[in-house]
C-alpha cells in the first residue's frame, strides 16, 4: 500500500504544477490512483468546475493517457483534503481521515477539525480525545457531507 501512496504523491506533484500553470485559476486538490492503470484528478476553480474545464484539464494530460485512463472530477460534497490550506479552510467541519501508520493505535479517524497549521491537523476524533495528525501521514482525507448522514 505504501507504494500506491508514494506514486499518488509523485503524480500529484507532477500534475499540480502542469495543470495550475496551463489552466489558470484551477487548483489540483488531490490525485488518487483508482487502479494500476487509472487515476482521478480532483480539481476546483473559483468559477466552479464544469465539463468544459474537466475536458481542458484532461487534454493537458494527454501524454499520461498512454499509461493511464484518467478521470477529472470536481471535489463533490465529500471534498478531498490533503494540504494544510485545505484543512485550515474547514476548521469546525467534520472530516474522515486514513493514515499510513497507526497514530494512537488507529489508522482511521472521523471528527471535527479543531485546528490546522503547516505540519499537522488536530481532529476531535469520535470515540476519544483530540488527535494531532501530521500531514505526511494522511493518505486519504475528505470532508464529511453533514447533510446526508
Amino acid at each position: 500500500m505504501e507504494g500506491v501512496h508514494t506514486k499518488e504523491r509523485q503524480l500529484e506533484q507532477e500534475l499540480t504544477s502542469r495543470i495550475e500553470q496551463r489552466v489558470p485559476g484551477t487548483e489540483v486538490l488531490a490525485v488518487e490512483l483508482l487502479g494500476p492503470e487509472r487515476f482521478c484528478v480532483y480539481i476546483d476553480h473559483p468559477k466552479g468546475v464544469d465539463h468544459g474545464l474537466c475536458e481542458r484539464v484532461t487534454r493537458e494530460l494527454d501524454d499520461y493517457r498512454r499509461e493511464y485512463a484518467i478521470d477529472v472530477s470536481s471535489p463533490g460534497l465529500e471534498r478531498p483534503l490533503r494540504k494544510p490550506a485545505h484543512f485550515g479552510r474547514f476548521v469546525g467541519r467534520k472530516v474522515k481521515l486514513r493514515t499510513a501508520g497507526e497514530i494512537e493505535g488507529r489508522k482511521r479517524f472521523r471528527g471535527e477539525v479543531i485546528a490546522a497549521d503547516e505540519q499537522a491537523v488536530r481532529v476531535g476524533a469520535e470515540g476519544g480525545d483530540a488527535v494531532l495528525i501530521p500531514y505526511e501521514q494522511i493518505v486519504r482525507g475528505n470532508l464529511i457531507d453533514e447533510g446526508s448522514k
